[in-house]
């Protein structure tokens, strides 16, 4: 079993611009997570993947504190799952508003535009997936009028 896990590893082809890293499991404790405010919007935020060297697999918390929103964003060719944690989530994907409760969770497709907004006076805690993770080959800068076609700090009508 584990020569055939060897040779079915071995067999893989990376990306062109990529190094073979090794692909051994990672272990994520929760004291060693990094939280860090996002760019434009300042949501606390932790990479879970960011250790592994994972090409494929992204995953971050997103800890949205009351009145707050995510930005208003679509992606290339990642499909993306939500799933609520903490709290009561709200996300709008293509201009519809759905409410998840805690362990409740949705998948969005490439190319729907998605935000992850809370109205409420509580924290919601989501954890958000993706796959792939690389949408922009190495070394070359996203083209971001794709991922934000729009205003994305432009908040939920409600």
């Amino acid at each position: 079993m584990e020569s055939q896990r060897k040779q079915t590893c071995a067999s893989k082809k990376p990306h062109k611009n990529r190094k073979v890293k090794p692909q051994k499991e990672t272990l994520i404790d929760s004291k060693s997570l990094y939280w860090r405010p996002s760019h434009l919007m300042q949501i606390p935020n932790a990479d879970l993947l960011e250790r592994t060297g994972s090409e494929m697999l992204g995953a971050r918390l997103w800890r949205l504190p009351p009145k707050s929103a995510n930005t208003l964003h679509r992606h290339i060719t990642s499909e993306e799952f939500f799933f609520v944690l903490e709290g009561t989530g709200r996300i709008r994907i293509d201009g519809q508003t759905y409410t998840l409760q805690k362990h409740e969770g949705i998948h969005v497709w490439p190319h729907q535009m998605r935000q992850v907004f809370n109205d409420t006076d509580e924290t919601v805690l989501w954890l958000i997936t993706s796959a792939p993770d690389q949408e922009t080959p190495p070394g070359e800068k996203p083209d971001l009028q794709k991922f934000y076609p729009t205003d994305p700090r432009q908040l939920p009508p409600e």
